[in-house]
């Protein structure tokens, strides 16, 4: 069995795939969904030696499917957002205390002491359904911070610009975590002059506006907030794991998460460092589901393990990777 507190000590690249190959072998022995697809694709457990080798689960059977491995009670169950009469996905976490790690200690990692922070939430989408992962680690980043203007905001756009402008001038270093299209309704109701401000977005215009491009996005809340650089955070429902960008798009992952870019044409084959390929994400907090996760996003990896992301798969239809879905 994987001692949990090995993963969150990973300090070089042999430990990780080291532990990745163990928590392979051990999900693929306690992970019934993942075991039918390994077989699937007629992946020998014995013959797997390396990261590259480990298969990846496509992320859609996290909507058809319960990907756990162990019988352990279900603590949590995170659910993606989607427009009405969507089938989302759930993701069973037997172990909500793994989650609260992971999160905690990559926002020590990038950002150092959550204390020092005022953290704001403009998440309106989220906060309107159950079951965000999302709303639960941002929930729990603002009561650790430990600090009376820390909290949420819903349709209250008035009372956040006040308490933003307030905190920013008073030299005290805030947070606010946005998703796209509430951060860009608050700039288009108040230009901002921040000094002492990390504007973090989350992505995501959930139908409520046009989709743009990153660089053009960044651009108007840049000039909205008076930044010099937006922050990102790079989760998803189906992880435990994020990883983050302190600017011009590039994502940087903690020490035990990882990603590879697949070929767009043949899921099974890999992109050289800066090509466009899918991105796959080893997750290894993500022990009791399921670590190895072929997402629907498009990206480049670099040599220094940074990557961006440029998009989705249209229809999210993963050419190459639909074969693979049992």
């Amino acid at each position: 069995m994987i001692n949990p507190q090995d993963i969150f000590a990973i300090s070089s690249q042999k430990q990780f795939e080291k532990i990745a190959l163990k928590i392979f072998r051990f999900q693929y022995e306690n992970n019934s969904v993942y075991k039918e697809f390994c077989d699937f694709l007629k992946v020998d457990k014995q013959s797997v030696k390396s990261l590259q080798q480990i298969p990846f689960l496509p992320i859609q059977l996290f909507k058809s499917h319960d990907v756990v491995s162990n019988s352990n009670v279900v603590q949590e169950t995170f659910t993606s957002s989607g427009t009405t009469g969507m089938i989302t996905s759930k993701h069973l976490v037997t172990d909500v205390s793994l989650y609260e790690q992971s999160y905690r200690n990559a926002f020590s990692e990038f950002y150092g002491n959550i204390e020092n922070y005022v953290v704001l939430a403009l998440l309106p989408s989220y906060l309107e359904r159950n079951g965000s992962s999302l709303i639960y680690m941002v929930k729990d980043l603002i009561q650790l911070s430990n600090n009376e203007h820390s909290g949420f905001y819903l349709h209250n756009y008035n009372e956040l610009i006040t308490k933003l402008i307030e905190l920013d001038n008073s030299g005290q270093n805030v947070i606010l975590i946005g998703v796209t299209y509430a951060l860009l309704d608050l700039v288009e109701k108040q230009k901002f002059q921040l000094k002492n401000t990390i504007i973090m977005e989350t992505g995501g215009m959930k139908g409520k506006r046009k989709e743009m491009i990153r660089e053009e996005l960044h651009e108007i809340l840049c000039n909205g907030f008076g930044v010099s650089s937006i922050h990102s955070e790079y989760g998803m429902t189906e992880l435990l794991s994020q990883a983050y960008s302190l600017g011009n798009g590039i994502f940087e992952c903690p020490s035990w998460m990882q990603i590879l870019t697949r070929d767009t044409e043949d899921a099974l084959t890999y992109v050289d460092y800066g090509k466009t390929g899918g991105i796959n994400v080893v997750d290894l907090a993500n022990i009791n589901s399921c670590s190895f996760i072929a997402t629907q996003d498009l990206g480049k990896k670099y040599s220094n393990n940074s990557f961006e992301v440029l998009g989705r798969f249209d229809n999210s239809d993963i050419r190459g990777c639909n074969l693979m879905v049992i």
